[in-house]
Formats: structure tokens, sequence, C-alpha cells
């Protein structure tokens, strides 16, 4: 059970980094080099969403390592 409880958590910090690694390497400066208004909007949008996944896969880890954290008494 701990060897597939790993083998999740690695995959999923793999798919997380690249990713943030393919957002911010690759289409962020190609959807900033374009200069269109709506190349500049679909980058502003995706980086909100990165920012809500990484907000939210944080939140989760945080609530999974300590269960009561925030949940009151």
């Amino acid at each position: 059970m701990f060897a597939m409880k790993l083998t999740l958590i690695l995959l999923g910090a793999l798919l997380y980094l690249v990713g943030t690694l393919g957002w911010f390497a690759w289409l962020v400066p190609e959807l900033l080099s374009t200069g269109t208004t709506e190349a500049l909007l679909g980058a502003f949008a995706g980086t909100c969403c990165w920012l809500l996944v990484s907000f939210g896969l944080i939140i989760h880890i945080i609530k999974t390592a300590r269960p009561t954290a925030g949940g009151g008494r």
C-alpha cells in the first residue's frame, strides 16, 4: 500500500513540475511575444489557473498532513 501511495505522489509531483515548466518556459513567452490582446488575456487566464491549482495543491497537502488543522476543535 505504501508503494502505491508513493508512486501516486511522485507521479503527481512529476506532472505538476512538467506542467509548470511547460507553461512558464514554453507557452507564456510565446503568448507574450505575440502581443495580441487575445494572447495576453490567455496568458493572464492561464497564469490565474496555474495559481489556483498551486494553492489548491498546497491546501490539499496541508489538510492531508494535518487533518485537524483549521477544522476547529
